[in-house]
């Protein structure tokens, strides 16, 4: 479906660390440059016709305020929105919120960058068991599936996905960005020893190993 050693190089990530009110919080953020223009990208970020082609079916409204649900996913409120450039949303699932805010941008070389981030409290259960993969990678196949969309205009087909996904090349696509979520959280302050028994179970969760 895509060169995997290509797109693993395409997308930059970041693990930090902020102060809520509520208190400490982690913040993962993925970037990745697209050939296309703003105004094309914030279409297939946010057109519920759009967004099925390489995400997730949406329903709900999406306008600021407005409640969403990603089938069998994610749901969440609108927070901000200022189009073509910006939006966030709360990210609620599993009895837990989290954040979400989305970034557009023109890059310099060309093209447009899309750069996600996601905040969520560092006494998150999954946080601790998985590290930045327990969103990490799931953002990683996230950003695959728009550039399939992207280059080829077409509808990225679930059933071809899921096949791909259970493949050694499928496998690969996730070990190697599973090691990347590795080094991102080293270099954000995590020890060795816990990030990588973290990384090691976030990379068994999604490869079956």
């Amino acid at each position: 479906m895509i060169d995997v050693t290509h797109q693993i190089n395409a997308v930059r990530r970041q693990v930090g660390s902020r102060t809520l009110e509520a208190g400490q919080a982690r913040v993962v953020v993925v970037s990745q440059v697209y050939d296309t223009d703003m105004d094309d990208l914030w279409d297939a970020c946010t057109n519920p016709e759009r967004l099925p082609r390489w995400f997730l079916p949406v329903s709900g409204d999406l306008q600021l305020a407005g409640r969403y649900q990603l089938e069998g996913n994610a749901g969440g409120t609108v927070e901000r929105c200022d189009p073509p450039k910006s939006f966030a949303a709360t990210w609620e699932y599993g009895g837990e919120v989290s954040w979400i805010e989305v970034r557009l941008s023109p890059d310099a070389d060309g093209g447009t960058r899309f750069e996600l981030e996601h905040t969520a409290h560092v006494d998150d259960e999954r946080w601790a068991e998985f590290g930045p993969g327990a969103v990490g990678l799931g953002w990683d196949g996230m950003l695959a599936g728009l550039a399939l969309h992207l280059g080829s205009g077409a509808a990225v087909d679930p059933q071809e996905s899921a096949a791909w996904v259970a493949s050694d090349e499928g496998k690969r696509f996730f070990t190697e960005a599973g090691e990347r979520w590795y080094g991102a959280d080293v270099a954000g302050g995590t020890p060795a020893d816990a990030a990588r028994a973290a990384a090691d179970r976030s990379i068994a969760a999604y490869t079956g190993a």
